[in-house]
């Protein structure tokens, strides 16, 4: 098992976010957690991540190593990477910089080799490597952002609501990035308010409401599952 989440309690100050999460993802399988605002979705994430977050009680392994006992920058060394809501790009930087910038934790001999396969994966940035982040498209700035965290050579990506503010064709591409990932063997986690594309995608899914997974199972099955379908997936509400 590449991540392992067991009885995780956790979240910012005295406020209890998380409440007796657990989970698992592969190495090459994509994982969905969706779920209402509020639900404690990007908390996950950023827990995994050890960015803010308190944790009570519960354990994160991810390749046999405790995160809970590892810095952010440890985690992302093991191969842990997060793309977070908003991309958090260096936006006066160019698109190169940034780009070169998410290589700080790995051989620098592999750093131009790298980009070149960036590039290759992403021809927009490259027609664009000169121009600051800021100039670019929101679908131009989440490949970027994409673009970054697979020069630190993931064993598995987590994303926060990738498809946020992009029109539908751009999503389609970047979810087709994802899907081109997990073939490659990159496991990904992926927080989404797109269920129905989400699932199209996914080996299996969690469904968290008020901190809690309420739901899961493979993509199949929760897509046929009638309390999905009536609130995520836009089903009459009698299916509830």
């Amino acid at each position: 098992m590449l991540l392992e989440v067991s009885g995780l309690h956790a979240g910012y100050g005295e406020l209890e976010v998380l409440r007796g999460i657990s989970l698992t993802v592969e190495a090459g399988e994509m994982v969905a957690v969706l779920g209402p605002n509020g639900a404690g979705k990007s908390t996950l994430l950023r827990t995994i991540s050890r960015i803010d977050t308190n944790v009570r009680s519960g354990s994160i392994r991810f390749d046999g190593h405790d995160l809970l006992r590892a810095s952010t920058v440890q985690g992302v060394g093991f191969g842990c990477l997060h793309v977070p809501e908003g991309r958090q790009l260096f936006t006066e930087l160019s698109v190169d910089d940034n780009i070169r910038l998410g290589a700080y934790s790995v051989d620098r001999k592999t750093i131009e080799a790298d980009v070149a396969a960036v590039y290759a994966q992403f021809p927009v940035l490259a027609e664009r490597k000169s121009q600051t982040a800021f100039s670019l498209s929101g679908g131009e700035q989440q490949m970027l952002a994409i673009g970054r965290a697979l020069m630190a050579r993931p064993r598995m990506l987590m994303l926060d609501e990738p498809s946020t503010g992009l029109a539908p064709q751009v999503v389609e591409v970047i979810f087709g990035i994802l899907a081109g990932l997990k073939r490659s063997g990159t496991a990904v986690l992926i927080v989404e308010q797109n269920a129905y594309l989400t699932l199209q995608h996914a080996d299996r899914a969690y469904v968290l409401e008020n901190g809690e997974i309420a739901l899961s199972g493979t993509a199949s099955e929760l897509s046929a599952d009638p309390r999905v379908r009536a609130i995520y997936l836009g089903g009459s509400p009698d299916e509830a």
